[in-house]
């Protein structure tokens, strides 16, 4: 886990290109990855032979939401578990760093099981994000 000015720059580089792969490429959805947002975040990753293999970023109450919030949740591989790692590590610096009892994120719709076996609850009803349904989540602090 680093802040923005700890990252190297072959570290961010290998977040941002793992980020734009999966959320513009492969679901060729053109955005703006880079939301001026990661300055204010947490980021925490996964690094394995080839790189990072799993990243999610970490932001302070009121960064974008009135809880402290995770985003960009993203593994390179699918089906192994670095989902579920890296979500679980990504709670557990909410709450040390800081001091977290909710947290928030707001996750593609097609992906709200996934959270849901982390403890996190619809809040919302779907809505569209740069042409992709999501959902408003939240973890109440006494979810496991």
């Amino acid at each position: 886990m680093k802040r923005f000015d700890e990252l190297t720059v072959g570290e961010l580089y290998e977040i941002l290109k793992l980020r734009i792969d999966v959320f513009v490429v492969e679901q060729n959805c053109p955005y703006h990855e880079a939301d001026d947002l990661d300055q204010a975040a947490l980021h925490v990753f996964l690094e394995g032979e080839d790189g990072v293999q799993a990243y999610l970023r970490v932001m302070d109450r009121g960064v974008e939401s009135e809880h402290v919030s995770i985003g960009r949740v993203i593994a390179s591989k699918r089906g192994c578990g670095l989902g579920g790692r890296i979500l679980q590590e990504g709670i557990a610096v909410a709450k040390e760093r800081f001091d977290a009892r909710a947290i928030y994120l707001e996750a593609q719709v097609y992906a709200e099981g996934f959270y849901e076996t982390a403890g996190f609850r619809r809040i919302s009803d779907p809505f569209d994000i740069d042409g992709i349904p999501h959902i408003k989540m939240l973890r109440a602090p006494d979810e496991a």
